[in-house]
């Protein structure tokens, strides 16, 4: 017999992309209660960031695990998250949802101009 090792609505199901995607989503949505603005504001998964600015393809700069592109003319701000460096810089589920969250808490504060601690009071708790 051969088929889907779990049906489709159980979570072994999801993909590692879509598991991680999930993840970015359940962050904004704990902090999307306190700062109802984040609706205005896409947040995106890449996998791994761009080698801009690099001449010969390699830095010193350290892999980022997100960055923010503000809003422009009639575009929306965004927030995007990485999520290969993430995942090599975690063990479990667990701890890459906390990672997760600070990028997110994060990247957000840098958008909105604030310290990460102001757009989560939480921030940096282990």
């Amino acid at each position: 017999m051969r088929g889907p090792v779990a049906p489709p609505q159980v979570p072994l199901a999801l993909s590692r992309a879509e598991a991680f995607a999930d993840l970015v989503q359940d962050s904004v949505e704990r902090l999307e209660r306190h700062w109802p603005q984040l609706a205005d504001i896409d947040f995106l998964v890449l996998e791994v960031p761009r080698l801009d600015g690099a001449t010969d393809g390699w830095s010193d700069e350290p892999v980022p695990l997100g960055g923010t592109v503000p809003a422009g003319e009639g575009k929306r701000a965004r927030v995007v998250v990485y999520r290969r460096p993430v995942e090599i810089r975690t063990k479990g589920r667990d701890e890459r949802a906390a990672l997760v969250h600070e990028v997110v808490v994060e990247q957000v504060a840098d958008l909105l101009g604030l310290t990460p601690e102001t757009v989560d009071p939480r921030y940096g708790e282990d």
